[in-house]
């Protein structure tokens, strides 16, 4: 038995909210604000219900349309209850225990083998006519408290509800019928759980723990000790246990013994004045001082965690506060799957699902690789007691990780996505193979891609697609030249920037090679407003072999008859050669699915002395513009050879850049350490600014 999806209606962003489970780890990933938190807030609140719902908690396009309804002159006839909702859908087979789910099967088909448990707090309509009349009278009352001066302004629907919401929502646990023909759930047919006194605890266990974990290292504060004793408190009554702790027990015994004939002697005097003080009756002050060692208070203060340094034991506070956060949430692992065990006396619940909020806290990249390759064999047997239950046990972890979902597997991350302010959505990375069926190679090749090196692109907000080594190292600084430009032209014109600066933007800048093309359904599968510098890379017919075939070559663009970049090839198909020159930028931005993406190569452009040229790549681009710069510093660049080429005025940037240049990288590294303080003696190339001004733009 296990979960196979979520559904959430009108909580928080999660406004219209769907998300496949998977049969054990469904890795949660999106940007700041996507929701994640509010997955495990909203199963908590209904299922462990420990904390009530707020008005904060209702979705604001859900908060707009009740005020429509509330305000509006005309009541509505009737309708469905409204308000937050959740459900869970689960999947049984032949081989599952269905004695507990029994009583909340809606269908006795053999070919339905789904099960819906919903979870509502709503509004009535009986209890909105109730809210419509209070509400009515509440602003009335309001208005005189301004008239009477006690107020400067009156309440509105958002104050009515924050102090009275509990009177017109409540809260509703149903089971609800699944439809098979259309594979959905169909509301209008449901069993109240609690008018027929169901409950769903032993279907359903909830645990989770938060990305708010009481790790510390300070030396007041033995976080893994306390969590010896929880641990011991949660053992005690297990079968697998019992044979030690019955041990445990019979060793305090004999210790009290001890202790109390210690006691005796220890505390004679004491007891001695107390008897010589006498009493009202006979031996009322006669007292012993006995041991009493309470096993399950015992381990709580007593138990000290420490590790092993050179032979040495370490307190606990002497670690680091990654591995105090690693291996308390070992800890915790354990306690919260000894909880879903349960006591000997009762049977684990049907499915078990538990939450991890943000691993990664507090832990370097090489601990989030240590962690997320150990989870699934830590979490691998699920709820498994030695007296032979066995249970599954589902969990999710949500991460901002890049380094935890590199090292995952590409069909259990869910992607959270943000549709606009009020709404998420989540998508199964692995649903991106469809959309690679005409080529399943490219599929493969960004599965591979991502998982090893380039997982940062989910965080991001933008990115910039770039063909090698030399923009790697050099788009940050061209970023904060583009910053400081902007910021000192702004200030010489009295404005202030409306956007931010992209170095503080959350963009990820990935290196794709040639590649570019491949990326445009990940794009549109992220909806990332991305950038792509490449190369206009010309070529012209150099010769004919000896079958009579054309052989086309590298040349200057002023030569070149078309351009073998496949990234133009691609987004640009429709351009022809000669117009790609002097595309404007507005031509040359591609919409894909809700994306924005712009391609950007080199164009014409004018040096310091008004010539123009167009550059094939991006060193003759460089080294067009800012001439005077490398000349400067040619003798020391190491990344230059044939360096007296560079004295002849009429060596042009083309014959420069593919004679003078011994390797990219050193060249692109000599750039930036001959660079004065705010990079001012060098420009970046037009192509290169004008996309990242584009990029900055929200």
């Amino acid at each position: 038995m296990k979960i196979t999806q979520l559904t959430i209606t009108n909580f928080r962003l999660l406004k219209d909210f769907s998300m496949d489970l998977e049969e054990e780890l469904s890795l949660v990933i999106g940007k700041n604000n996507t929701g994640k938190t509010s997955i495990l807030a909203v199963l908590d609140k209904f299922l462990n219900e420990k904390s009530k719902f707020s008005y904060d908690d209702l979705n604001i396009d859900f908060k707009n349309e009740l005020e429509g309804l509330i305000k509006s002159e005309v009541i509505p006839e009737v309708f469905t209850p409204k308000g937050i909702k959740l459900k869970v859908f689960i999947e049984y087979n032949e081989k599952d225990d269905l004695s507990n789910v029994s009583r909340v099967l809606m269908d006795l088909d053999p070919e339905n083998n789904k099960i819906v448990l919903g979870f509502e707090y709503t509004v009535s309509y009986n209890d909105f006519l109730k809210f419509r009349a209070d509400f009515a009278i509440y602003t009335t009352k309001e208005k005189i408290k301004v008239d009477d001066g006690k107020k400067s302004k009156p309440g509105n629907l958002n104050d009515f509800l924050r102090k009275e919401l509990e009177n017109y929502f409540f809260t509703h646990k149903l089971s609800i019928e699944y439809d098979v023909a259309s594979n959905k759930a169909n509301d209008a047919n449901f069993i109240d759980l609690e008018s027929e006194g169901i409950s769903i605890k032993d279907i359903l266990g909830f645990k989770y723990i938060s990305a708010r974990r009481d790790v510390t290292n300070k030396e007041k504060e033995n976080t893994l000790s306390k969590h010896t004793s929880n641990l011991y408190k949660k053992q005690e009554d297990n079968a697998e246990k019992n044979h030690a702790t019955e041990n445990f027990k019979d060793q305090l015994s004999e210790t009290d013994s001890t202790l109390s004939n210690i006691y005796k002697d220890l505390f004679s005097d004491v007891i001695k004045k107390v008897q010589d003080f006498g009493g009202i009756k006979l031996n009322d002050t006669d007292i012993a001082i006995i041991s009493t060692l309470q096993h399950r208070e015992l381990l709580e203060g007593n138990t000290t965690v420490v590790y092993t340094h050179d032979d040495h034991k370490l307190p606990e506070h002497y670690n680091g506060l990654g591995y105090m956060n690693l291996i308390s949430m070992i800890f915790e692992i354990e306690i919260l799957v000894q909880d879903f065990k349960r006591d000997k006396e009762k049977k684990p619940a049907d499915i078990n699902l538990l939450i991890i909020e943000e691993p990664e806290a507090h832990t370097h990249p090489q601990m989030q690789y240590i962690f997320i390759k150990n989870i699934k064999k830590l979490l691998g047997e699920g709820v498994k007691r030695e007296d032979g239950i066995n249970r599954p046990l589902q969990y999710i972890i949500t991460t901002h990780s890049s380094h935890i979902v590199a090292d995952s597997d590409f069909n259990d991350i869910k992607y959270l996505k943000a549709e606009n302010k009020n709404n998420v959505v989540a998508k199964n990375l692995s649903d991106l193979r469809k959309q690679y069926d005409t080529d399943p190679k490219q599929y493969q090749f960004l599965k591979q891609y991502l998982t090893i090196s380039r997982a940062e692109i989910f965080f991001a907000d933008k990115a910039v697609l770039i063909e090698g080594d030399t923009e790697r190292i050099l788009i940050p600084t061209f970023m904060r030249k583009v910053d400081l430009e902007e910021e000192t032209r702004l200030k010489a014109e009295g404005n202030e920037d409306t956007f931010l600066p992209l170095l503080s933007q959350n963009i990820s800048i990935i290196e794709v090679g040639a590649y570019s093309q491949i990326f445009e359904k990940f794009i549109d599968f992220l909806g990332v407003k991305s950038l792509i510098l490449t190369d206009i890379d010309a070529i012209k017919v150099l010769k004919q072999d000896d079958k009579g075939q054309d052989v086309w070559g590298a040349c200057p663009v002023v030569e070149g008859t078309k351009t073998s970049n496949s990234a133009i090839n691609h987004f640009l198909k429709e351009i022809a050669w000669n117009d790609l020159m002097a595309l404007p930028i507005a031509n040359r931005i591609i919409i894909v699915g809700g994306s924005s993406v712009c391609i950007c190569y080199q164009q014409d452009e004018l040096n310091e002395n008004d010539e123009k040229y167009n550059a094939r790549s991006f060193e003759d681009a460089f080294i067009h513009i800012n001439r005077a710069f490398v000349n400067g510093n040619k003798d020391e660049f190491q990344g230059l050879q044939n360096r007296k080429l560079f004295d002849d005025v009429v060596s042009n940037a083309y014959l420069l850049a593919s004679s003078c240049i011994k390797k990219k990288t050193h060249f692109a590294l000599d750039i930036l350490y001959h660079s004065d303080k705010e990079f001012s003696n060098w420009n970046i190339p037009s192509y290169i600014k004008n996309g990242l001004l584009w990029l900055k733009e929200d």
